[in-house]
């Protein structure tokens, strides 16, 4: 109850409505698709949206915790470390554009317009997370140290979009199979040390995320227009 009330009275409700609006939207059109098409192969849509939810939930959580007067470092690390695991479910909606197949076929545009928008509502969703995380961590240790940790965030994002990927791993993963994980992420290095490719993923994923960011964080500090005269 105490989240519900600090949401209703956020500076950021309207995009947080907006945001409810999208995915319910998607949802919508997911159903939609499944009875329209009698399969149910883009119910993965719904959950990844949900996932994608989850970091920004985290980070209203965080940002809650660290207004109240009687402020927990340790609460508020826990949160951010949370945050940070679970924020690349956001972005990799994207990659969901890989279920779309290589020849055109009769639903490739409806699916892939679904697909879009359930991505990016996602990515909308871990847009405000990073920005409400950019906000605590520049208020409390100063611009620079903002803006580093996005770039730190983008970096560790973009390998986690590739080991949920091309790995196959949840973000729970490193809870409930580390050693597997750590594994097979080490197998994966080995590999990416001989394919540039490879190794150039992650750091491609990155920038996406970092370049977008900057796009949306000059958006939300843009001045709003005078009326002539």
């Amino acid at each position: 109850m105490k989240l519900l009330r600090f949401i209703a009275g956020h500076e950021a409700r309207v995009p947080l409505w907006a945001l409810a609006f999208a995915s319910t939207v998607c949802a919508t059109l997911v159903c939609a698709r499944a009875v329209w098409g009698r399969d149910i192969r883009h119910a993965f849509l719904i959950w990844n949206l949900f996932l994608a939810w989850s970091p920004l939930i985290l980070a209203l959580i965080a940002q809650q915790k660290h207004t109240v007067a009687e402020r927990q470092p340790w609460r508020f690390g826990a949160l951010t470390a949370a945050w940070l695991l679970f924020f690349p479910n956001s972005p990799y909606i994207f990659t969901d554009l890989i279920h779309l197949r290589w020849r055109f076929y009769g639903h490739y545009w409806v699916d892939l317009v679904l697909i879009l928008m359930c991505a990016l509502t996602g990515w909308f969703a871990g847009f405000l997370s990073l920005y409400f995380m950019h906000s605590i961590v520049s208020r409390a240790n100063g611009r620079i140290a903002g803006w580093s940790f996005i770039l730190v965030t983008a970096i560790l994002s973009g390998f986690g979009v590739c080991v949920g990927r091309f790995l196959r791993f949840n973000s729970w993963d490193i809870l409930i199979q580390p050693i597997t994980l750590c594994h097979r992420i080490g197998a994966w290095a080995h590999e990416s040390a001989s394919s540039p490719i490879l190794a150039a993923l992650p750091l491609l994923f990155a920038t996406f995320l970092f370049v977008t960011y900057v796009m949306f964080y000059a958006l939300t500090h843009m001045s709003p227009a005078r009326p002539p005269g």
